[in-house]
């Protein structure tokens, strides 16, 4: 099957573009710069074409030589919607590796016009919401009422640019949670603790992609998403609400990601193959019932190279459903326990 990596030339573009070469995959790589393009492709030997997504008809041009789009290139703010749209009118399935939550409810709104251009819309096929939408389906499965479902996430390594861009952009979007079935904006955040490994540390809600997709994958009407609190995050929880309005304005937000293109690079090599994602989750019901488990993957750019990848494989192979999915709703908790060096370890 032919498949297009949009957004070959950033951080994990290139990760994901480097891995399918050595899976003797055979991708087309496309992004908005050409010479960066050309210095990703060729030596890969890939096939590429620079398109710009506000270039419509070349847009649908270059999706109409593919049956699939693998979209890497963020924020998806402003590059989802063009994308999918284009994917239905080609008829080409979407796959993103988002982790906003605002993507993720568009696209589930999408449900009828994905099955009616018969094409698969599934987003957040990376870390982000890959292990963690695995270990939720596997807790609801363990405790089928559960009514309560807290996500910890640790052992995070340095971020991409693409991924502090989009932490500005959302910056005034902190502390979702979903309650009673609908995503609700907290004035103030959840606190918990959490072992990743080094002992027990203060973690704090953050709005991760599993607020979304995990009541879909689910049902359950309460969750909430946890990170270690560093510091940084403390003084972005001390933010004023005025403070934050400045920094989401348009010429401060620009001038900060350009800022950031220079500062975040992501994680080098070394930290990739050594670096581990930890996961627990407990659900609990209305009788006051707990369940725990833990989840173990890989370094979290390396682990979104695999799991985009191994569905990308799967639908090449002919597994795929027409309409939105999420990645467990479509492939169950063995998407992430299939996948070598990760560990689920029932804990209570």
């Amino acid at each position: 099957m032919k498949f297009l990596i949009y957004g070959a030339t950033g951080y994990t573009g290139k990760l994901i573009a480097e891995r399918a070469k050595q899976l003797n995959l055979n991708p087309i790589l496309s992004g908005r710069n050409p010479e960066k393009l050309k210095q990703v492709a060729e030596p890969l030997g890939f096939e590429f074409q620079s398109v710009e997504l506000t270039e419509n008809e070349k847009l649908l041009k270059l999706l109409e030589k593919v049956e699939l789009v693998l979209h890497c290139a963020g924020p998806f703010s402003s590059t989802s919607k063009p994308m999918v749209d284009a994917c239905l009118k080609t008829k080409t399935h979407y796959l993103d590796i988002t982790g906003e939550i605002s993507i993720f409810e568009r696209n589930r709104s999408l449900d009828k016009a994905a099955k009616e251009a018969k094409i698969l819309i599934m987003s957040g096929v990376g870390f982000d919401v890959v292990p963690t939408d695995c270990l939720s389906l596997h807790m609801k499965k363990r405790m089928p009422d559960a009514e309560h479902l807290n996500l910890s996430i640790g052992g995070l390594s340095q971020i991409s640019s693409g991924t502090a861009k989009t932490a500005i952009e959302n910056i005034t979007k902190s502390f979702l949670v979903r309650k009673d079935g609908k995503i609700t904006q907290l004035k103030n955040p959840l606190y918990g603790k959490a072992d990743f490994g080094k002992g027990e540390v203060e973690t704090v809600s953050v709005s991760w992609g599993d607020v979304a997709t995990a009541f879909y994958t689910t049902g359950i009407p309460n969750i909430s998403v946890f990170f270690q609190l560093t510091k940084q995050t403390k003084k972005i929880i001390k933010m004023n609400s005025f403070v934050k309005w400045i920094l989401s304005l348009s010429p401060i937000e620009n001038k900060l990601k350009s800022q950031i293109e220079k500062k975040f690079k992501g994680p080098d090599k070394e930290v990739r193959e050594n670096a581990k994602g930890i996961i627990f989750a407990e659900v609990s019901n209305s009788s006051g019932k707990k369940m725990s488990s833990k989840l173990i993957t890989p370094e979290g750019y390396k682990l979104t190279s695999i799991t985009a990848l191994e569905i990308v494989k799967k639908i090449s192979n002919g597994d795929v459903k027409l309409g939105y999915f999420t990645p467990a709703m479509l492939y169950g908790t063995e998407l992430i326990t299939n996948i070598e060096d990760v560990t689920l370890t029932d804990i209570v």
